[in-house]
């Protein structure tokens, strides 16, 4: 097999997320392609939660699809929720202590889901027990079945490991790896890889989960065989990095040179503080490297308004945030605008208005980002598509905010802050540390900071010995508070003459890029993480007849728009799509406000859940074939 899709589910907090961080670095030291996606609610422990993932052998799987062609459930909800999500002729582990359970006992699933698998069940004929979906599957899907009894596996820990018999309960996740090693034939060595990795330090845990693993897979390849075998890979030589895209971002900016970085708790951003905070300090062959300041600040206002301290310091200083967080910023985010600050801010999107969905991703906060604030001040809007892009764009946020002297921020979505991939080892020729202007020491005594014959003046910082003033009321050139009419019009124009500057400076390739053929038969535009599967889509459509192109737009502010003007002149604007996770289309807005191109199609969803490339293809031919307008997506649990 070139690809295998695996799904696993569970409650949160059953160890679900073990799964993947043992499979992911076990299949990609082979040279597999990884990429694995958690969705789950947002609360601590109980609710339904899952992960989906895809092993390639031809490379770095760059999105995902359903059907799956493997599901391990822990628990009855499961079974329920993903009866549908397995192809004809795939597998289903289950536990058999829950095959009598029925599906109006489900008290953690939200109604209006059970309501309709309730629907289903009674349109296919299923009896709404787990017992009778797995009947179905088995007689209608030609579903192969592997029923475990879980409380033998923690009855066999207890008397053998001596485990407790409520800490044997952790050890479901295990349960499933089993099969699924079983099931592909994984090579023993990298599943240690994986166990030493997840489990580092702790030889006993080690132990244990090897020994269940292999008992496990020893007894489902012999009765079904190894059907989900990979192809040998394609590419099995180079360096990769296998991590969240919360993890890359950080690594990135240690790479990139931070040296403060302020965050109140906030879902999906927190993990890339987290991972900051771990490594403080960093020494590499013996060489100390230095400190990192990471501060949990009581509140967002406080995370930004020390970020910009430390940024008027000298350091290279940002704060990661999501919606919420960000709203209250935005005042903050003005003064820093006001005063020619390099901070950045790392914006992880996630579905809202208000809490929203705080688990849940979306691409909704395009507009706001670009607006946020009273008043009108420049900014720089990055925008990544996947992990690679996203470790570039961490480091170049700061050589931005530093050379153009303006907030810049970087947005990013849920999907890939929580997926973990595979990806290649950055090219250190392609990483560059820009700090433009900044002055350590000067002259002591006034320092003429915002000199109206110069937008990006020196900055000296605080402590060289230059005397500067900062205020959040409108200045003259000093810094000082003036509220004369023509001083103000030339500070007005000043500040966004940098924006013009930043405009003319930054490569447009970098800013936007088309992938495919530029006399394609149609177009599809988007941002963000629509890039890894539209990419993806393109692929599977060109199969069918259908030859397309991408047009990935990175950069909103300064956004470049004669080549995107260039670029949508080439297509009938009949067969221009724009693909976004928003309601409104955020980006072909933009887009129409700066080029006066009109979209005409839309291809939508905000569900919260990834866009996966199924939907996607059918989705596309709706538009061409179909002659539909507006297409929304909604697969997803």
């Amino acid at each position: 097999m070139k690809d295998v899709y695996l799904l696993v589910g569970g409650a949160q907090g059953s160890g679900l997320e073990t799964t993947a961080q043992v499979l992911a670095p076990a299949f990609a030291s082979l040279g597999y392609g990884v990429l694995a996606n958690r969705e789950y609610y947002s609360n601590i422990v109980g609710r339904h939660s899952y992960i989906h993932m895809r092993i390639s052998a031809s490379g770095e799987p760059k999105a995902l699809s359903y059907p799956v062609d493997f599901v391990g459930a822990m628990d009855a909800e499961s079974v329920f929720t993903h009866w549908d999500d397995i192809r004809e002729g795939g597998y289903l582990l289950y536990d058999l202590g829950v095959a009598r359970t029925r599906l109006i006992q489900i008290a953690s699933m939200e109604p209006e889901l059970k309501n309709r698998l309730m629907e289903a069940y009674k349109k296919h004929g299923i009896q709404p027990t787990v017992q009778g979906v797995v009947d179905y599957l088995e007689k209608e899907k030609g579903v192969k079945v592997i029923g475990v009894s879980f409380t033998a596996v923690f009855n066999m820990l207890v008397k053998k490991f001596g485990v407790a018999r409520a800490q044997a309960q952790r050890f479901r996740s295990s349960i499933l790896i089993g099969a699924i090693v079983g099931l592909t034939g994984l090579d023993p060595q990298a599943v240690d890889l994986g166990l030493e990795r997840r489990f580092a330090g702790r030889k006993r845990l080690v132990e244990i989960n090897r020994e269940l693993i292999r008992a496990v897979a020893e007894e489902v390849s012999s009765e079904h065989g190894t059907p989900l075998k990979l192809d040998q890979p394609e590419v099995t030589e180079g360096e990769y990095v296998v991590a969240t895209g919360n993890d890359i971002v950080a690594m990135a900016k240690i790479v990139g040179g931070v040296k403060y970085q302020s965050y109140y708790p906030i879902t999906p951003a927190s993990d890339e503080s987290v991972f900051l905070e771990a490594h403080e300090h960093l020494t590499v062959d013996g060489k100390d490297l230095g400190n990192i300041v990471v501060l949990q600040t009581e509140d967002e206002i406080a995370a930004i308004s020390s970020a910009i301290g430390a940024a008027l310091t000298g350091a290279r200083s940002s704060t990661a945030t999501s919606g919420p967080g960000f709203s209250l910023m935005v005042e903050a985010l003005g003064w820093a605008g006001k005063n020619d600050v390099p901070v950045v801010i790392t914006y992880y999107q996630r579905g809202g208005p208000s809490t929203g969905l705080p688990t849940r991703g979306s691409q909704s906060d395009l507009l706001y980002s670009l607006y946020a604030s009273h008043g009108e001040f420049p900014r720089i809007i990055l925008s990544s598509g996947d992990h690679l892009e996203a470790f570039y764009d961490a480091i170049e946020a700061y050589n931005l905010a530093e050379k153009f002297q303006m907030p810049v921020i970087h947005l990013l979505d849920k999907f890939l802050a929580n997926m973990i991939a595979s990806m290649p080892f950055p090219e250190w020729s392609k990483i560059r540390i820009e700090r433009g202007k900044v002055l350590f020491e000067a002259p002591r005594g006034p320092w003429k900071r915002f000199p109206q014959d110069e937008p990006i003046a020196d900055r000296p910082v605080l402590g060289s010995g230059a005397w500067t003033w900062y205020t959040g009321d409108e200045h003259n050139e000093w810094g000082h508070i003036t509220e004369d009419p023509i001083n103000r019009t030339i500070m007005y124009e000043r500040r966004w003459k940098k924006l013009e500057i930043a405009d003319r400076e930054i490569p447009v390739e970098f800013r936007a890029k088309l992938y495919g053929d530029a006399g394609a038969d149609f177009l599809l535009v988007g941002w963000g993480s629509v890039k890894i599967v539209a990419l993806e889509a393109l692929k599977e459509l060109e199969a069918k007849g259908f030859k397309g192109a991408y047009l990935h737009l990175r950069m909103f502010s300064p956004f470049p728009a004669k080549y995107v003007e260039g670029v949508l002149s080439r297509f009938d604007p009949e067969r221009v799509i724009a693909v976004e996770h928003n309601y409104l289309g955020q980006a072909a807005r933009i887009v129409t406000m700066e080029t006066g191109f009109k979209f005409r199609k839309f291809i939508l969803k905000w569900s919260g859940r990834p866009m996966y490339v199924m939907e996607l293809v059918r989705g596309v031919i709706d538009v061409l074939e179909g002659g539909k307008s507006r297409v929304v997506l909604t697969y997803g649990k």
